[in-house]
């Protein structure tokens, strides 16, 4: 038993060892346009070098989270949910590391499962870290240290699922049309808005048994490339916001809700989607706080999502639990987009989310 636990320490102190390493390793980015550039032959030589790229990328990555979920501050290191984080970041690494070096598609193969079953092992990093952070909530008064912490843990997050799905989706035999990977060549930004409203408002009428329209004015016709599972996210949860906003503020009232309204603009540089209610506004003392990971409007819930992403969950409700609107950001200004809410007290709310169209931007690779 003795002699277990002195290898077990062993095997733990050499495994810190070389994530300290890697983790000191320079990171490479990636734009949208080089993936689906890249992507658009997905010949096995294509195919080959995704591998070779990601067998030293991703260990770098990951050895830098695991490092830093070693080194929070105010104790949130020690707490159980983020201390079951770090195993599973460790756990990865670990095997990104013993993997050999991949030599031909046989090998490659190979690579693909194992990368497929650690996007799966990390499937609820978000709920895990948020119920962490709550369980800090009590302790720590000053947000800010927690937030740029949690901003840099979930935007590498954001890079590691997109690099694993990408190359894992390039494998599929039969794509659908005009996808590379998780890219889609000609998405349209208007059927992605119905789409994403209509699930939002599915969602109001189950919690409210109704639930206001929602408006949405822009070109049918214009498409642009971009990742569809991120473009739903964001305008899902904003959408989500306002319908609540509007429920709550007209629940008991003889009028009838205002609808939503969504505006699609399709400029040189940008896309960009305006969210628009009249469900009362945020008081000017809150609107610097709705993108912290500790602030929400609605009551808070953390252990309402349970599956990889904010949004996709059968039993999210529409109150937030404060991760909605940061994690938004993030997805937006992964691929060099921002997103931007404007708030008038007494009427309602324009959130504008911007979405880079060039896909030159790199990813934005957190320290």
């Amino acid at each position: 038993m003795e002699v277990n636990m002195t290898k077990t320490l062993s095997v733990c102190k050499s495994l810190l060892k070389d994530v300290e390493k890697w983790g000191c390793l320079k990171q490479t980015g990636v734009s949208l346009r080089y993936m689906m550039e890249f992507g658009s032959a997905p010949t096995d030589k294509n195919l080959l070098i995704s591998a070779q790229f990601l067998h030293k990328e991703l260990p770098i990555r990951i050895a830098r989270r695991a490092i830093e979920l070693h080194t929070l501050p105010h104790g949130l290191s020690h707490m159980p949910p983020v201390l079951k984080v770090r195993d599973w970041y460790l756990d990865s690494f670990r095997d990104l590391r013993s993997f050999p070096e991949i030599k031909d598609m046989n090998d490659e193969k190979e690579f693909t499962e194992m990368i497929k079953a650690i996007k799966v092992r990390h499937n609820n990093v978000v709920p895990t870290m948020a119920l962490g952070v709550q369980q800090l909530k009590i302790v720590s008064e000053d947000p800010d240290e927690i937030d740029e912490f949690l901003d840099r843990f979930y935007m590498s997050r954001i890079g590691i699922r997109m690099l694993i799905g990408q190359h894992v989706e390039l494998h599929n035999p039969n794509p659908p049309p005009n996808r590379v990977g998780y890219i889609h060549t000609k998405l349209s930004p208007v059927s992605l808005a119905r789409n994403a409203s209509e699930d939002a408002r599915a969602m109001c009428y189950r919690e409210y048994g109704t639930a206001p329209d929602v408006n949405i004015y822009g070109d049918p016709d214009f498409t642009f490339p971009y990742v569809p599972a991120h473009l739903h996210l964001m305008v899902f949860e904003l959408v989500k916001n306002s319908l609540r906003a509007v429920q709550e503020r007209f629940m008991d009232s003889d009028e009838i809700a205002p609808p939503i309204r969504i505006i699609i603009a399709d400029g040189i540089e940008d896309v960009t989607i305006k969210v628009s209610d009249e469900g009362g506004g945020i008081p000017r003392s809150g609107l610097p706080k709705i993108f912290t990971y500790l602030y929400s409007t609605a009551r808070n819930s953390v252990d309402e999502h349970e599956n990889s992403d904010l949004g996709t969950a059968g039993n999210v409700t529409m109150a937030g639990n404060g991760y909605g609107l940061p994690i938004c950001r993030l997805y937006a200004r992964y691929f060099g987009g921002d997103l931007q809410v404007i708030s008038m007290e007494g009427y309602g709310t324009d959130s504008y989310l911007h979405l880079c169209r060039l896909g030159d931007s790199q990813e934005p690779l957190p320290p």
